[in-house]
C-alpha cells in the first residue's frame, strides 16, 4: 500500500540532509523510522520493505525508459539494485549503510553463491548510478543496463528464499 505523507518543512529539511548523509532514499528513511517507532524488529519486515522499494523503483525505471527519460531511469534502476541487495542482507539480520557496504556485501555474495556474474551486474547498476550524475551513457546502453539490473534482481531474489 502506498500513501502520501505530509510533513512540516523542518522535518523535510532534516530528512533530505539525512538522506544524503546516509545515502538512502527519503522513502526508506521514513519507512525505517515507522518500523522503529512501532518497535517492529522482525527482519522479515525489513526484507519486505526493501523488496517493495525495489519493485517500485524498477517500475519507475521502466516508466522513465518508456518516456525516454534515460537519466532518471538510470537512477531508479540503480535504486532497485541497491534495495534488492539490502533485502538479502536484511534476511541475514544485517543493515547496509552506504556504497562501500553495498560493494563489500555484493562481493561476499558473489563468493558465497559462486556467481561471478553478480559482480558484473552490480558494476552495471553502479554505472547507471554514475550516469544519473553525468549523463554520458547512450540511450541504448541505458536500456541494456536496465535489463542487466533486472537479471541482478532475479538472481538476488532467489537468494532470499
Amino acid at each position: 500500500m502506498a500513501f502520501t505523507v505530509v510533513l512540516p518543512e523542518k522535518a523535510l529539511e532534516v530528512l533530505m540532509k539525512r538522506s544524503k548523509s546516509e545515502d538512502k532514499a527519503v522513502e526508506e528513511l521514513i519507512s525505517e523510522a515507522v518500523l522503529q517507532h512501532l518497535n517492529i524488529v522482525d527482519p522479515e519486515a525489513k526484507v519486505e520493505l526493501h523488496l517493495k522499494l525495489c519493485e517500485k523503483y524498477m517500475r519507475e525505471a521502466e516508466d522513465f525508459l518508456a518516456k525516454k527519460g534515460y537519466v532518471q531511469a538510470s537512477e531508479k534502476a540503480w535504486g532497485a539494485a541497491s534495495q534488492v541487495v539490502k533485502a538479502v542482507a536484511a534476511k541475514e539480520g544485517r543493515e547496509l549503510r552506504g556504497h562501500p557496504a553495498l560493494w563489500e556485501y555484493v562481493s561476499k555474495l558473489a563468493k558465497e553463491l559462486d556467481d561471478l556474474e553478480l559482480r558484473h551486474l552490480w558494476r552495471t547498476a553502479n554505472a547507471l548510478h554514475q550516469n544519473f550524475y553525468e549523463n554520458w551513457m547512450p540511450p541504448e546502453e541505458v536500456e541494456l543496463s536496465v535489463k542487466d539490473v533486472k537479471s541482478l534482481l532475479e538472481k538476488l531474489r532467489g537468494a532470499i528464499v
